[in-house]
């Protein structure tokens, strides 16, 4: 019996996209991953195809922890044509009303105060959002509106940048589930012009460093070189996913017990509690675990490999 084809390369790590605009963030991580040639991958939370920036893709055993990159805060620079709302909130849409701007720097100022903090926002129904299993924006696209409830999220910070009639520029330091078109949209009204996005820049994710991110056109010049390795060399260390989790390192033998999946029992003389990412007493990365009370080390997810 014939052993199945492999699909792509074991190769795991996070890769710092500067994703182009125009395209989507699932069809520019399927081109990524062609490009490493991967057996796995997956992007850590979309960007719309107007917006640009930091989209993070895990490659391989990363996608296992993709999700706390979904969980993470996000920053961006935003800038929004006021008197204008459209369908989508974005410039990508059709005009739904227009009305005259007559809007002070002071006005937007004190609009911004009541977006900054704890508080509730209602989705967009141009969104990936899911109403009995099917994508909101599939509803959106046949004309269909459905009721959506508002739901918490947080802007840590919510800056001024500029301001040139009609178009104003802001800086989003915001938690995940955040939609910038719905807050422009909403900021807009409060205003009493309307607005909607024109150009959205994602410049980080947790806490990535932008100055690790390369555009799509570096990297295919990177690739046509035929050189795997240089290519390899952008990758960031799968446990850059969950840096914001205290770390625990191991010994041999708990090493051991957790590789073969078991809950092992520690010391824990710095009193962690819930979740860490651990290391083998050889600083190898194995996994997200949680502590409970009992100071018992519980596997949640691991690497797959050998100890």
């Amino acid at each position: 019996m014939s052993r199945p084809r492999k699909r792509g390369r074991d190769i795991d790590g996070v890769f710092l996209l500067d994703k182009p605009q125009g395209m989507s963030s699932n069809d520019i991580m399927q081109k990524v991953k062609r490009l490493f040639q991967a057996n796995k991958a997956g992007h850590t939370g979309a960007l719309d195809p107007l917006a640009t920036g930091m989209l993070p893709i895990c490659l391989g055993e990363a996608t296992k922890f993709s999700q706390f990159l979904l969980d993470a805060d996000k920053r961006y620079v935003v800038t929004a044509k006021l008197g204008e709302r459209t369908d989508t909130s974005d410039a990508e849409g059709q005009v739904v009303e227009t009305r005259p701007v007559n809007v002070e720097t002071s006005q937007i100022l004190t609009a911004l105060e009541q977006f900054r903090g704890d508080i509730l926002q209602v989705p967009t129904m141009f969104s990936a959002l899911k109403h009995n299993g099917k994508p909101l924006y599939e509803y959106a696209r046949a004309g269909i509106t459905v009721e959506r409830e508002a739901r918490p999220i947080t802007i840590f910070e919510l800056n001024f940048i500029e301001y040139q009639a009609p178009f104003l520029t802001l800086e989003v330091h915001c938690s995940k589930g955040t939609y910038i078109r719905t807050l422009v949209d909403d900021l807009g009204e409060v205003l009493g012009c309307g607005a909607h996005v024109t150009v959205l820049r994602r410049t980080a994710v947790a806490d990535y460093p932008t100055e690790k991110m390369m555009t799509w056109d570096a990297l295919q010049a990177l690739a046509e070189q035929g050189d795997l390795a240089q290519l390899d060399q952008h990758l960031l260390p799968i446990d850059t996913a969950v840096s914001k989790l205290p770390a625990l390192q191991l010994n041999a033998e708990q090493s051991k017990g957790i590789g073969f999946g078991q809950r092992v029992k520690f010391a824990n003389e710095a009193k962690l509690r819930g979740q860490v990412r651990f290391f083998s007493d050889k600083n190898i990365f194995l996994g997200v675990a949680l502590i409970d009370d009992n100071n018992v080390i519980r596997p949640q997810r691991l690497i797959t490999q050998s100890l």
